[in-house]
């Protein structure tokens, strides 16, 4: 019995060993930042970051602890034919998602959850280029057969001396194994194992990251990942709709800039499109010229963020008012999206045709469901091109989808609703034109689709100024999302998130206009709803951004692990793991961060109970 017992304890031990490599592996894989780190947090790190290995050997060791305990009666030499086939598959599976998570966090800057599941595919794979990835997988295949034997060597003759034993060493083993779970627990207190456990730093976002075990993260994310976390950390619900109330009072009067209440409207969301293109907006010279021109035909909103960071949020955002969470993404839910309001539906029901077109798959990040719970009357994608237009990586460039948007505007009856989302300025960057902006690094190549993006855009406009439905039409620009290049680096910065909105038609009764007020883009819905008398409150997380009642404007982004609360002079960032603020600007006043909790805390019970 007390050889069983050993082997069992020696377990557990090899695994808190092995996450420590793995932390040490992960810190020199991101030397750059480890680098800026004191010795003294590389140490603390580590020293807090054990907790959690502990927890997750504790659970890696539980099969083997019941294997041990069930099996008193037979000898070492059977149960090492189930224990180290087990061993060699937990190797595998937790070195990949080291070594996975090594490389993604270079891309994204946050620890691997489950994200990976919610985009599968292109989207993770995109992170990276070829060769690396073939050098990454050479590697994991190595450690783990590597590891596969060291444990081979070192295990194979503890049980080879193992004998069998009697019935009082089942209660003995299994107390042991019962014990795994003070340490997957990591506390004696009410509070669970958690990341916050383990985030130590007060200022440095990597340092706490770096004390992550990324497969207890990985598989806790996956577990929560149709439900949003920290959802009864801030206020009651009393206090939470208080403050919200004050967020989104009752609407008020409007003010109109369209020159009629039954335009035809379409809604163009470009891939990426970062304020820093667009030089009105402060932006890098030459990058979007036929948008720095058009912005002097109609109305350039030139203080406007992002919901989130990714395409299947944004557009959420976009079409259904909704905010973006942390950590998961709502389109992944088809009964979840199939409950939000939709801004088609408000006009198909005024008597719309509503379409909507892109080049992408239309499986890609679960689109398929989600514009089947939209309704539209139409849907254009990726399959419905020529095979021999399908040469991007994620479909059909934009310029030959901007075409079959005009095609279709002019043969739809009016008035209409048309959204399209473009693609061609996503990773690898890869565009059909001869380059404009030179230069072969990833920033180059960014700005370069852009360009090219920008140039399809405006081609559009003019064939669509030659039209019938031009004098009828408003047509609305933004983005997705922003983007971390050229220099909006960090995951919480506001810079990240800055996007551009532009109205242009011939409904407008104003143009070469600016409008400063702050806004996001979950105010879409509803600032173009108050432009035909239809606003909604179902769009609960939505303003009009021309209403009266909108005094204190502010924008909410969301990142993988917090959020920021921005009004026109101040910024506070909160992370929902540390459960502190890690950024702020302008001193932000008690009162203004409440509201920004207030916020999260509203759209956790919003999420949740869908």
């Amino acid at each position: 019995m007390i050889d069983r017992l050993k082997i069992f304890v020696w377990g557990f031990l090899s695994w808190v060993l092995y996450f420590l490599g793995a932390r040490l592996f992960f810190m020199v894989y991101q030397w750059d930042n480890t680098q800026q780190l004191d010795l003294i947090d590389i140490l603390l790190a580590f020293a807090h970051g054990v907790r959690m290995d502990m927890a997750m050997a504790g659970y890696l060791s539980l099969l083997p602890g019941l294997l041990f305990s069930l099996l008193f009666f037979l000898s070492g030499k059977v149960i090492w034919k189930f224990w180290f086939p087990y061993q060699v598959v937990l190797i595998a599976l937790t070195t990949f998602i080291v070594v996975l998570d090594a490389e993604l966090y270079v891309h994204w800057g946050f620890r691997l959850d489950a994200t990976p599941i919610l985009y599968f595919g292109k989207e993770a794979a995109s992170s990276g280029d070829f060769w690396k990835s073939i050098l990454l997988v050479l590697f994991w295949l190595v450690a783990t057969v590597g590891l596969s034997y060291f444990v081979f060597k070192i295990f194979k003759p503890m049980f080879e001396k193992l004998a069998t034993t009697t019935w009082p060493a089942f209660p003995a083993l299994l107390g042991a194994t019962v014990f795994l779970i003070l340490p997957i627990r990591g506390s004696l207190g009410v509070a669970p194992m958690n990341t916050g456990f383990v985030y130590f730093h007060k200022d440095n976002l990597y340092a706490n990251h770096a004390a992550v075990n990324v497969v207890w993260n990985f598989g806790y994310a996956v577990q929560k990942m149709n439900k949003l976390r920290y959802a009864d950390n801030f206020f009651d619900k009393d206090t939470t709709e208080e403050y919200f109330s004050k967020m989104f009072p009752p609407f008020d009067s409007t003010r109109y800039i369209l020159n009629t209440k039954r335009p035809n409207v379409i809604l163009i969301a470009l891939e990426s499109y970062t304020f820093r293109f667009i030089e009105p907006l402060g932006g890098v010279p030459g990058i979007t010229p036929r948008i720095n021109q058009l912005v002097r035909e109609g109305v350039l909103f030139n203080n406007f963020y992002s919901s989130g960071d990714r395409t299947d949020k944004g557009i959420v955002s976009i079409l259904n008012g909704y905010p973006s969470q942390p950590q998961t993404s709502i389109i992944k839910d088809p009964k979840k999206t199939k409950s939000l309001p939709f801004l088609n539906q408000v006009f198909k029901k005024a008597g719309y045709r509503t379409e909507f077109s892109y080049g992408y798959n239309i499986d890609y990040s679960n689109f398929r469901s989600y514009l089947i719970n939209a309704g539209f009357d139409h849907i254009t994608h990726s399959m419905d091109f020529p095979q021999e237009l399908n040469t991007s990586k994620w479909g059909v460039h934009d310029h030959y989808v901007f075409q079959k948007v005009f095609e279709e505007a002019e043969a739809c009856s009016e008035p209409f609703f048309k959204v399209m989302m473009t693609q061609s300025s996503h990773e690898p960057f890869d565009v059909p034109m001869k380059t404009a902006i030179p230069g072969d690094d990833d920033v180059s190549k960014f700005l370069n689709s852009a360009n090219y993006t920008d140039k399809s855009l405006g081609e559009f406009i003019d064939k669509a100024k030659q039209t019938d439905w031009w004098k009828n039409t408003l047509i609305v620009i933004t983005a997705d999302h922003g983007h971390p290049s050229p220099d909006n680096q960090g995951l919480q910065n506001p810079r990240r998130f800055k996007i551009p909105m532009i109205w242009l038609g011939g409904v407008l009764t104003v143009k070469d206009t600016v409008v400063t007020t702050l806004g996001c883009q979950a105010d879409i819905a509803n600032t173009i709803l108050g432009q035909v008398d239809m606003r909604d409150r179902s769009f609960s997380f939505s303003h009009d951004m021309f209403d009266a009642s909108y005094k204190n404007p502010f924008a909410v982004f969301v990142y993988n692990n917090g959020y920021g609360f921005k009004t026109d002079s101040t910024l506070n960032v909160f992370d929902t793991i540390g459960e502190n603020y890690i950024g702020e600007e302008g001193h932000p006043s008690d009162y203004e961060k409440s509201l920004g909790k207030a916020y999260m805390q509203k759209l956790y019970w919003d999420f949740n109970s869908r």
